[in-house]
């Protein structure tokens, strides 16, 4: 008898307690009526909260499993993208956490369908921005201390973030680049594949000038300059008959693209210099003109 009356007072506790708890968990605030009535609760609260921690374990667990092997470098990018990510995924738990307690999302949805549109075409560009970002880092096309060529400026890539990448110019001067014009526009990367490029330097001479003499001059004038590379090796081509000069290219390669116009520079001083020792003359365009009198 006596432990029929405890079992019963005991579960005559526990259903108050859990009456006192369910209470609790429904107070809140009630918005609308009828059908379109919306509830937020303590309950829909804490359920949120909690769906935020465990969204906030998975991704970082995410995080960790794809860039345990990547470089320093490669793991600082990714984590810009996984931010654009958590923002991502924070609003679809929210969506669905309040879809999950029984609130009309519908309602919400259509009521701010047009700030959607608006905000989708107020930030149309910024989303390519970001999705070129994403691209960017993911597929490694660019690369911090890449030498780029943008609407006819050079740089060198030295920050990428998620919606912009940083370039300083020759003359020190810094190109913010929007990242949707690396997946929409030709942009010329000079080192993607390595280092090292070919350069040239064009030189026009004289008709009836030397053309072996050119060729060796030239080669003198880029073999030991500073900044050239002794390998590959320098060489020369006779490119084409001009209208008033003959036509040569000197090709050689450099190990920094960034420097390219001051070894140029120097090149074509040392093949003035040796071509005004050789009394080898760079001719400028002539035209003759006849006079008829009638």
């Amino acid at each position: 008898m006596i432990q029929d009356h405890t079992e019963k007072v005991a579960e005559i506790l526990k259903e108050d307690v859990w009456g006192v708890i369910k209470n609790i968990l429904e107070l809140g605030v009630h918005f609308g009526k009828g059908a379109n009535e919306i509830h937020i609760t303590i309950g829909l609260l804490l359920l949120l909260v909690l769906a935020f921690i465990a969204t906030s374990f998975i991704l970082k667990w995410m995080r960790y499993l794809f860039t345990r092997r990547m470089e320093l470098d490669d793991q600082h990018k990714f984590h810009s993208v996984f931010k654009f990510i958590r923002y991502v995924a924070f609003l679809v738990v929210i969506v669905l956490t309040m879809s999950a307690a029984g609130i009309n999302i519908t309602i919400l949805l259509t009521a701010s369908a047009a700030l959607f549109v608006g905000l989708g075409l107020a930030l149309q560009e910024l989303f390519q921005d970001v999705i070129g970002g994403i691209f960017i880092i993911v597929d490694k096309s660019l690369s911090v201390g890449d030498i780029v060529e943008v609407e006819g400026k050079v740089g060198k890539v030295f920050e990428i973030k998620l919606r912009t990448t940083r370039c300083i110019t020759r003359d020190d001067k810094v190109i913010i680049i929007p990242n949707h014009k690396f997946i929409s526009e030709t942009i010329y990367n000079y080192t993607q594949n390595h280092k090292t490029t070919r350069e040239t330097v064009r030189v026009g001479v004289a008709y009836g000038s030397d053309v072996n003499l050119v060729t060796r001059l030239l080669e003198e004038a880029v073999i030991g300059q500073k900044g050239v590379l002794k390998s590959p090796k320098p060489f020369v081509l006779f490119e084409d008959f001009g209208d008033s000069a003959l036509l040569f290219a000197v090709n050689f390669y450099i190990g920094d693209s960034f420097s390219d116009p001051r070894i140029k520079s120097a090149i074509r001083y040392n093949i003035d210099a040796k071509f005004r020792e050789q009394q080898i003359s760079i001719p400028f365009p002539q035209r003759d003109v006849h006079i008829k009198n009638n």
